[in-house]
């Protein structure tokens, strides 16, 4: 039997992302920007609980990312969709980073890692600003 972990958030990208995304793409200029929203709303995931943070995505979903709480050093959150939605970008004690683009609820997620890494890491509490 596994230990068990509570979840915070679990699901994709936030909609709005997909909407902007498939709107730029009536410009020639904007199908990249499409392609990405798309993929992104079809296969990436995040799974974030009270042990670690899960990142799926990739082509088909095939790319994983687990970090735990303890090896994250540095958070850098960017608003997007006038705030409705943001990316952030955890640097870990490796030197590595992890984006995460497009989380819904970004603000109260990146409170919630906040806390954890604090508890994690005694020594840097303070260590990672707003």
């Amino acid at each position: 039997m596994g230990i068990r972990e509570d979840v915070f958030y679990e699901g994709g990208p936030h909609i709005g992302d997909f909407i902007i995304g498939i709107l730029a793409g009536l410009t020639v200029v904007g199908i990249p920007l499409t392609v990405g929203a798309i993929v992104r709303s079809l296969w990436l995931r995040f799974r974030i609980t009270d042990r670690r943070i899960s990142v799926t995505g990739g082509w088909m979903g095939r790319d994983r990312s687990d970090v735990i709480y303890s090896e994250i050093v540095k958070m850098v959150k960017v608003p997007r969709g006038i705030g409705l939605w943001g990316d952030m970008v955890l640097t870990l004690r490796d030197g590595s980073r992890l984006e995460m683009r497009a989380i819904p609820r970004y603000r109260e997620i990146y409170d919630y890692i906040n806390e954890r890494v604090a508890v994690k890491n005694p020594g840097k509490i303070g260590a990672i600003k707003k």
